[in-house]
């Protein structure tokens, strides 16, 4: 949603104009609400705490504009933590405690649920690993547990803080 001129969400056959309600680009994560959208059905939530290594899920978004996409894949790995550049600012942001998936993510995805087999929630799409800038077997998704706190601290009108440790570790030989 950054540099977003206007915001519309699309449910079923409806568009609503959307407004943020609060972002924290450091874990990627923004709410926003869709406006005059009544009688929805909200998506069954899982936790990200018991995902294991192995395990199927599906990544749904958009992918290229292809509205409703849906790809598997399984668990690679968790608490995975990525270096990313910005495009735009040319500034670094490290997440951490990512989940690792071969199911698809490609540009579109972004924001979209990583679902398990029972199509609970148990993370958000975030990026890919990739030379191309296209899906290389290797996505990102922002764990559901972590992405709930984020969003009740946004919604509180809080400012999300993120435990940091400083420390520099260097090679010392004897």
């Amino acid at each position: 949603i950054e540099g977003a001129d206007k915001l519309q969400v699309a449910i079923g056959e409806n568009t609503y104009d959307a407004f943020v309600i609060g972002t924290d680009p450091s874990s990627d994560i923004a709410v926003i609400k869709a406006e005059n959208a009544t009688g929805l059905t909200p998506i069954e939530i899982g936790s990200s705490s018991d995902l294991v290594v192995g395990q199927w899920v599906m990544s749904i978004g958009s992918p290229f504009g292809l509205e409703q996409s849906v790809a598997t894949g399984i668990v690679s790995a968790t608490s995975r933590s990525q270096v990313v550049e910005s495009e735009t600012t040319g500034e670094t942001s490290i997440y951490t405690n990512l989940i690792q998936t071969d199911a698809a993510i490609n540009p579109g995805n972004s924001g979209g649920a990583l679902v398990d087999r029972n199509a609970k929630l148990v993370g958000i799409n975030t990026l890919i690993a990739s030379y191309s800038g296209n899906y290389s077997g290797v996505g990102f998704a922002i764990p559901i547990d972590y992405a709930i706190s984020i969003a009740e601290q946004l919604i509180a009108g809080k400012t999300p803080t993120h435990a940091q440790l400083g420390v520099s570790l260097s090679t010392v030989n004897e």
